[in-house]
């Protein structure tokens, strides 16, 4: 799994670069009967709900055409949290 997630990390990180969004962490779990690809992004100065939204949208078509699960799963973007 880890050579997929690194797979999908490249085919994502240039498209999320042209917007100035940096993938920060990448991971796919299972949580109860759900499974999860979590995909964790951060921007210089933060990242809000609407890049994040735009984010989603540039990967999830990208995830889809590459179909590395034969389960179904959740796409979870998320931004990194920021410590005070």
């Amino acid at each position: 799994m880890k050579e997929k997630l690194e797979l999908i990390k490249n085919k994502i990180m240039e498209p999320l670069a042209k917007i100035d969004i940096v993938i920060t962490d990448i991971n796919y779990h299972t949580e109860g009967k759900y499974n999860f690809l979590t995909i964790e992004l951060n921007k210089i100065n933060g990242i809000d709900l609407d890049e994040i939204v735009n984010a989603t949208n540039i990967i999830n078509p990208i995830i889809d055409e590459f179909d590395f699960v034969d389960d179904s799963y959740i796409l979870d973007v998320i931004s990194k949290e920021r410590g005070n």
